[in-house]
């Protein structure tokens, strides 16, 4: 299993655990099982087509899943994936 780093503004979501764990050979089947764990969290992190939002940074082991495979980036048992949703403000 995966290890999901959860960030306070989403921690609601999963108990207020900051980490948690999910099953997947990719980000989004891990992603998948995540919402299956803790419903609502998929919408916060995917649009309704499916991508990751525009807002969120998902991190596989420190890199960009944007700059790996994207969603279809292959995760194994001892991998992290973080989770980093952008602030803005003025």
């Amino acid at each position: 299993m995966a290890t999901i780093r959860i960030p306070t503004t989403m921690r609601a979501l999963t108990r207020n655990q900051a980490e948690v764990v999910a099953m997947g050979a990719t980000v989004r089947e891990v992603l998948k099982d995540l919402d299956a764990r803790y419903p609502g969290l998929g919408a916060r992190l995917l649009d309704e087509r499916g991508a990751v939002r525009r807002y969120v940074n998902v991190f596989l082991n420190d890199e960009d899943i944007r700059a790996l495979a994207d969603l279809d980036t292959p995760v194994r048992d001892a991998d992290r994936l973080t989770l980093i949703p952008a602030m803005a403000g003025g």
